[in-house]
């Protein structure tokens, strides 16, 4: 058995995401009953992995606890896993559309500023070149 700190070695992150993980039920130790420590297996090191490689995928801790709850419940997880990452693929293409929008008006406001003379507050205006951008 080993206890949070022995795990977050094991499985190369930290004691909080440990106790993170065990606060919001995606890992369920044991207790020592002579101290009260939390307890954890083998079988944790492996769970605790398989979150991290499923984040690095863009997973969420609640997706996660979906995938989990099918394993547990003795179904496959593979369907949500797959409907899971192609509604994440559809939000970061969204994302991505924005972002890319952002930056075109960024760019189109830093050239046109580039000519345009520094100004000073005047009762009326705040910054002429923010207010310059329609």
């Amino acid at each position: 058995m080993l206890t949070v700190s022995e795990l977050s070695k094991a499985a190369q992150t930290t004691a909080d995401t440990i106790r993170h993980y065990t606060r919001i039920g995606l890992l369920t130790p044991l207790r020592d009953p002579s101290n009260d420590y939390r307890l954890f297996s083998d079988t944790d090191i492996k769970r605790v992995k398989f979150i991290l490689r499923a984040k690095g995928l863009g997973f969420t801790l609640s997706d996660i606890k979906i995938i989990f709850k099918h394993s547990n419940d003795g179904q496959s997880p593979c369907p949500a896993v797959r409907d899971i990452i192609r509604q994440r693929i559809d939000e970061n293409r969204s994302r991505l559309a924005e972002l890319n929008a952002l930056q075109q008006r960024m760019d189109k406001a830093l050239d046109k500023w580039k000519s345009m003379p520094d100004g000073e507050p005047n009762g009326e205006a705040i910054c002429h070149l923010i207010e310059s951008i329609v």
